[in-house]
């Protein structure tokens, strides 16, 4: 039998949450998060300690200068949710945390917010994915209800008239192998929304490899990429060589899964 996750004392105990937590962010030992002084002195408030520094002297925690921050849930509580957040590979929404944990739901969603934004790697510029000689695949899938005609609910015998302007939600991944994920949803599955999504993302040295798709047709006619690389699907072709895409279907699978089984009622943003 597996060894039980939460039985661990850091999920139960304020103090034992709170070594984990140093333990984790400083191995070598604390250090101030404002200048960098090693070896600051701590203070009579239990895990305070103080810059010494005297051109510093500030007081830090451990939560100074991350995601928890100014929160003022406990550190057990933390503890639980970046472990749920990271175990759970479908997603974990903060209905779910609120649940298990018995915190308030507006805690529980305040802190699976910023959970999420300390697994956002970098700023919001982001470098370009992968480069010389490396693969990235890209693809669309379309997800949510589309509308169909129906007989009105209030007009007995008047047919529902079909809104071509409320289609599935778009979203288009850049899968690298073995590497980073970006996904982004577009109003249209248009070829100038996905050629810009490729410009703005992928180093113009990468491989890239989709379906026959003809989103992706101006892709080398443009020098986006090194090379533009296909696969057949509609004839069976589904690998040729190191050409596929199965890389970003099984994300969009897992996505899928959780967007139906986790998350359930999610708008367009």
């Amino acid at each position: 039998m597996g060894k039980n996750t939460f039985a661990a004392k850091h999920f139960h105990d304020e103090e034992a949450a709170r070594q984990w937590f140093e333990n984790t962010r400083w191995p070598s030992g604390p250090h101030c998060p404002s200048c960098g002084t090693l070896e600051p002195y701590k203070t009579k408030k239990a895990g305070v300690y103080r810059c010494k520094s005297k051109e510093c002297r500030r007081d830090f925690t451990v939560m100074t200068g991350t995601v928890m921050e100014r929160s003022h849930a406990k550190l057990t509580l933390w503890a639980a949710a970046f472990t749920m957040a990271a175990a759970s590979k479908k997603g974990f929404s903060a209905h779910q945390l609120h649940r298990q944990l018995g915190c308030q739901y507006n805690t529980a969603w305040f802190m699976f917010h910023r959970v999420r934004e300390a697994m956002r790697r970098g700023g919001f510029e982001l470098p370009p994915m992968r480069g010389a000689g490396k693969i990235v695949e890209a693809d669309e899938t379309y997800y949510g209800k589309q509308e169909r005609p129906r007989r009105a609910a209030t007009k007995e015998g008047q047919r529902y008239k079909f809104d071509k302007h409320k289609p599935k939600r778009v979203v288009v991944a850049l899968v690298e192998r073995g590497g980073k994920v970006r996904s982004y949803h577009i109003p249209f599955a248009s070829m100038e929304a996905v050629t810009e999504i490729v410009n703005r993302n992928l180093a113009k040295e990468t491989r890239l490899m989709t379906d026959e798709s003809r989103l992706y047709g101006r892709m080398k006619d443009n020098d986006l990429v090194a090379s533009h690389e296909t696969v057949k699907h509609s004839t069976g072709e589904y690998v040729r060589g190191d050409v596929h895409t199965n890389s970003v279907e099984n994300y969009f699978l897992t996505f899928k899964r959780g967007m139906r089984g986790t998350y359930q009622h999610c708008g367009p943003q």
